[in-house]
């Protein structure tokens, strides 16, 4: 299991839209403000992972990506554990809580929640580097089950809680076509982990229109097709 980061805590640092080049490092001489340096750490951090894979990927390499000393490294990361648990709360976290805004607001109804939600989830994991650790998760998490426990509990357990309220929700007042997305919540985020994988296999051949994909989904869950055929 891996162990809990220190204590010192820092802003989260924004994901980057592209994945290439290695961290920004700055002249002899100047002084990183230890916020900067924490961030730098994490953004080679998952530079490293996505293109090593967890096992493969050197916490020497992390640090010379983030133009950092490794002793430095060590004074906010334990081991490479530890980087990989705060690297997903830095990056997740704060869009969890987002999803958690939507899912309780009371002037969104279900499927006004449900757009928003599919919405920011293209635009900020599959249109930025957090789908790299849901590939990395998806790549190694049984081959390392401490990370994939990891990700379960920081993420997977909150989703498919807030998936399952909304669908519940939306059952009651009668918006989707059947209680089966109460059961099972996965069925409501299944076409999003299908976009993250097909993005990583098959883009290059074969681009994925996710947002129709989306409304083809939310057409599934509310029936609206089937009712409005003649």
């Amino acid at each position: 299991m891996a162990r809990a980061p220190p204590r010192q805590q820092a802003s989260a640092p924004t994901p980057k839209r592209t994945t290439k080049g290695a961290a920004k490092t700055t002249g002899r001489g100047r002084k990183i403000k230890p916020e900067a340096r924490r961030r730098a750490i994490l953004e080679a951090a998952l530079a490293e992972f996505a293109e090593r894979g967890f096992a493969a990927a050197r916490l020497d390499d992390v640090a010379c990506r983030a133009g950092v000393a490794k002793g430095t490294l060590y004074l906010y990361f334990e081991d490479k554990e530890a980087l990989f648990l705060e690297l997903i709360r830095s990056a997740v976290s704060p869009l969890m809580d987002q999803f958690s805004r939507i899912a309780a607001a009371p002037d969104l109804s279900p499927i006004q929640a449900l757009d928003t939600f599919f919405a920011l989830f293209e635009s900020e994991v599959l249109g930025t580097d957090r789908k790299l650790l849901v590939r990395l998760i998806i790549a190694e998490g049984a081959r390392f089950p401490a990370i994939a426990e990891v990700y379960y509990r920081e993420v997977v357990t909150r989703g498919l809680r807030l998936m399952r309220g909304l669908a519940e929700r939306a059952s009651r007042e009668g918006v989707f076509a059947t209680e089966a997305a109460s059961r099972y919540p996965q069925l409501i985020v299944a076409p999003l982990l299908l976009a993250v994988i097909w993005d990583n296999l098959f883009a290059r051949m074969h681009p994925l229109d996710v947002g129709g994909l989306l409304h083809a989904h939310r057409e599934v869950l509310t029936g609206k097709a089937r009712k409005d055929r003649p």
